[in-house]
């Protein structure tokens, strides 16, 4: 179940079952308790959005500092709707945790084993999915906005932490966070074609409205490619959260007109 922390300065969700675990320190964090403004208002937290860069890093220290987290440790790939996955080691703290251009090239998806690595990713409307082995002790997180989704972006996370560390899909917890909802996400078939020729059963995915457009239910799609790999539907927990729908808290790039901030999710091993 997601829940709703208030902290000192920022506002931020956590899942209960990623911490009754005690393995990880993990967020998803709100728009609520920074410093930027306008547009951005007010914890703007990604780079490549037109913000000054001094009030994201004041906005990534204020986060931070509510979980006793570095900021400057922060690990992020680069981001480009790809369906490549990175392990990271001690030796990639801080890719990307006070430039964007710092960060792991070309990746959308993070893993690692190791502690004291923070995984993080940004993002204003796109699927934030994280990712724990409690058994093998490994995290990981991935981005996935449509296109990650059509390529399947989650399982392939899940299947790479199985081959590199042995991880089992049936014991594995996944949370998927706040993102746009099929409430409010209407696509057409630029969107439905590929989906279609990913997954068989793409049509339980969406409603038609219209000749040519369909709600997309990304939470669903995530959670069903997960499941077919052999991760239980009981360790999937989803935010049902959607980002468009409340942008007095959240952000949303479809919502607000592509003009806006970007929220972080994070996990870190203990």
């Amino acid at each position: 179940m997601f829940k709703l922390i208030e902290g000192k300065k920022v506002k931020y969700y956590t899942i209960e079952e990623f911490a009754d675990t005690d393995l990880v320190t993990h967020a998803f964090s709100t728009r609520l308790g920074g410093i930027s403004k306008g547009d951005f208002a007010e914890l703007n937290l990604g780079f490549h959005t037109g913000d000054r860069t001094e009030n994201v890093l004041k906005n990534r220290q204020r986060l931070c500092d509510e979980l006793e987290i570095d900021y400057r440790q922060l690990v992020a790939g680069e981001q480009v709707h790809s369906d490549n996955i990175e392990i990271v080691t001690e030796a990639d703290r801080g890719k990307g945790a006070v430039e964007y251009r710092d960060s792991i090239p070309e990746t959308d998806a993070l893993i690692t084993n190791q502690r004291d690595v923070v995984l993080t990713s940004y993002y204003a409307d796109c699927v934030p999915v994280i990712i724990l082995d409690p058994v093998k002790e490994v995290a990981a997180l991935a981005h996935g906005g449509w296109k990650g989704t059509v390529k399947k972006i989650g399982q392939k996370t899940v299947l790479k932490m199985k081959q590199e560390f042995g991880s089992e899909p049936e014991d594995i917890l996944v949370g998927i966070g706040p993102s746009i909802g099929s409430c409010c996400y209407e696509v057409d078939d630029y969107v439905i074609k590929p989906l279609s020729q990913s997954v068989d059963y793409w049509e339980e995915l969406v409603i038609k409205t219209g000749d040519n457009s369909w709600k997309l239910d990304l939470w669903q799609a995530n959670s069903r490619q997960l499941q077919d790999i052999g991760v239980l539907k009981e360790n999937i927990i989803v935010s049902e959260i959607c980002t468009a729908c409340n942008t007095d808290k959240l952000y949303s790039y479809r919502a607000e007109s592509g003009t806006t901030g970007r929220m972080a999710s994070l996990i870190k091993l203990k």
